[in-house]
């Protein structure tokens, strides 16, 4: 589930920490009313992390129900951004360089050097 987003409309990232006792109803809760989104909207996966950066938690609604997702890394920790406490949307690339162990932005980007041959 975590690992294909070609199923979700929009990916919501929780920025700062997030108390992962929650459960669903204290996830959702805390997008409704911290964030004024609705946590009942299709297609839209939310993320969270705690303290501890090698476990999140994810939580989507599929029109019936909640699913709540649980990851916790074998090795390493996902490079979670702490710099704000709200949410934002980041694009299947950057949920992908995420769920990769990287940054969601990059502070350096390789730059094309074109070189023409005569």
């Amino acid at each position: 589930m975590l690992n294909d987003v070609s199923s979700f409309n929009y990916i919501f990232i929780r920025m700062g920490y997030t108390n992962l006792r929650r459960g669903i109803d204290g996830l959702a809760a805390t997008i409704k009313n911290e964030f004024h989104m609705d946590p009942y909207e299709q297609g839209n996966i939310f993320l969270f992390c705690g303290r501890r950066t090698d476990r999140m938690k994810a939580l989507v609604y599929e029109g019936d129900g909640f699913v709540l997702a649980y990851k916790r890394l074998a090795n390493g920790r996902f490079q979670w951004p702490r710099n704000e406490e709200e949410v934002k949307a980041i694009s299947p690339q950057q949920y992908r360089w995420l769920m990769d162990g990287l940054a969601i932005e990059q502070k350096r980007t390789i730059k094309r050097v074109t070189t023409s041959l005569i």
